[in-house]
C-alpha cells in the first residue's frame, strides 16, 4: 500500500473527505416537512386566518393562485400589479423578504431567514386547501 509523507493512504483520505461532504450536504438539504410547516404557519395566522376579519387575505388554497386575486380582499396596488403565481419559487422569495419581492405591498412582515423553515412552510401551504 502506498502512503504519502504524512502516513495516510491518499485514496482512503479522499474517500473519507467525500463521505463527510456527502453527509453534510444531505443533512443541510433535508426534504421539506409539511408537518413542521404547519407549526410554523401558526405565526402567520395572526394576520392570515379564515375568519373573514383578518388583516391579511386567507391563505387557504394560496398555492397555485395568482397574487392579488382572492375575491373580497382589498389588496395593495403593488400586489395587484405583481401578477405572480404562488408557486414554490415565488412563495419562497416572498416569505423570505416580502418587500423585496413585491415592493410597496402592505405586508408589514420582515420575512423568514431560514431557507429550511420557508421550504417547510411552502410544503404545508401546498396542502392548505
Amino acid at each position: 500500500m502506498r502512503m504519502n509523507k504524512s502516513g495516510f493512504r491518499p485514496g482512503i483520505l479522499a474517500a473519507a473527505a467525500l463521505g463527510l461532504f456527502t453527509i453534510a450536504a444531505t443533512s443541510a438539504h433535508a426534504a421539506p416537512d409539511a408537518e413542521k410547516g404547519k407549526k410554523d404557519f401558526e405565526v402567520c395566522q395572526g394576520c392570515h386566518n379564515d375568519s373573514g376579519r383578518s388583516v391579511g387575505p386567507s391563505l387557504l388554497g394560496v398555492y397555485g393562485r395568482q397574487s392579488g386575486s382572492l375575491e373580497g380582499y382589498k389588496y395593495s396596488p403593488a400586489m395587484k400589479r405583481s401578477k405572480l403565481t404562488w408557486d414554490d419559487k415565488n412563495l419562497h422569495e416572498y416569505i423570505a423578504d416580502p418587500q423585496r419581492k413585491v415592493k410597496a405591498n402592505n405586508m408589514a412582515f420582515k420575512g423568514i431567514k431560514s431557507s429550511a423553515d420557508i421550504d417547510d412552510l411552502v410544503e404545508y401551504l401546498k396542502t392548505y386547501k
